[in-house]
């Protein structure tokens, strides 16, 4: 597998950004088009409507024998007409750069007609919730979702790579499951597991499933960790901002600072047994410490965990 970086977080110029990649041995980046990223390595517009913007932008790749190995338009498409576009943005400029990767998130529906807030449902009860659910599925999230995949057919984009968030209708194998029957198979997962260990479930695990269907198509290398003392008489459902993170109940923090190099070791030979060998991007959030640190705390694990 080939190390990569989610590269919004590194909070650089573009170019000093790739020097730093190439520093570390960093083989590709997936670059945040726009959306919750704030696109700090591409302008999206500039290199839509220009044939030398994309070759100046692309070269600065090929001197530094990096790949570009995704695109990540990460919003929500289902409920916000201006992340929608965003993303047709994106899906027209992979068309153009020969990208054939698309990471994002599946969005999330109001919960009903006329309403303009998304509504995350996580339990049964009360009943209505499954009136919610019917609709953000099959009157919403299921015509839009075909919509977005003939879009990216026609762009030539191979994969859509959904990532298990939370807030998200798709978080986890089952309900990528659900997607991928009714749009196909070009949708299938971004496998984060930082996002299953505060929800409960085991990155291994859903690994070997989604190897099962074919379906694991991107993987990030991020952490979380619960925080005992919070986590202990609250459980882990926490809204307080991730700014907050000496009262959290759980935090993303650097790799190995949730899950030592032995657990990565046994989930990325988990992912190699379910047939990917693909793209292993970082994505570092850790607020506890200071940006650099974070990467480079981090990239130490995943390359003794991947063994490069």
């Amino acid at each position: 597998m080939r190390l990569s970086i989610k590269t919004c977080t590194l909070d650089m110029p573009f170019a000093a950004m790739l020097d730093f990649c190439v520093a570390q041995g960093v083989q590709a980046v997936e670059i945040g088009t726009g959306n919750w990223s704030g696109a700090p390595h591409i302008d999206l517009d500039e290199l839509l409507g220009s044939e030398t913007a994309r070759q100046r932008w692309m070269d600065q790749l090929r001197r530094r024998n990096i790949a570009l190995c995704a695109l990540n338009c990460s919003g929500n498409p289902l409920a916000f007409q201006k992340d929608w576009e965003v993303t047709e943005k994106t899906f027209r400029l992979a068309k153009l750069l020969g990208v054939e990767k698309i990471v994002m998130m599946s969005g999330l529906p109001a919960g009903c007609p006329g309403d303009k807030t998304p509504v995350w449902i996580t339990t049964s009860w009360p009943p209505e919730t499954q009136d919610i659910l019917d609709y953000q599925w099959n009157e919403v999230a299921i015509p839009k979702w075909k919509e977005l995949v003939r879009m990216a057919e026609d762009c030539g984009i191979r994969q859509i790579a959904l990532e298990n968030h939370g807030m998200q209708l798709v978080y986890n194998p089952e309900t990528l499951f659900r997607l991928r029957e009714a749009v196909g198979p070009l949708v299938g997962m971004n496998l984060d597991p930082s996002h299953l260990f505060w929800m409960g479930g085991d990155p291994i695990e859903a690994a070997r499933v989604l190897g099962e269907q074919g379906a694991l198509y991107h993987v990030h290398g991020k952490d979380s960790r619960p925080e005992r003392r919070m986590a202990g008489p609250n459980g882990l459902l926490d809204t307080k901002p991730i700014d907050q993170f000496r009262t959290r109940s759980w935090n993303y923090v650097a790799v190995g600072c949730g899950h030592g190099a032995q657990w990565w070791k046994e989930f990325f030979s988990t992912v190699r047994m379910a047939g990917y060998d693909g793209d292993v991007s970082l994505e570092m959030e850790d607020l506890t410490m200071p940006m650099l640190e974070g990467h480079l705390t981090s990239l130490r694990v995943l390359k003794e965990a991947l063994v490069l």
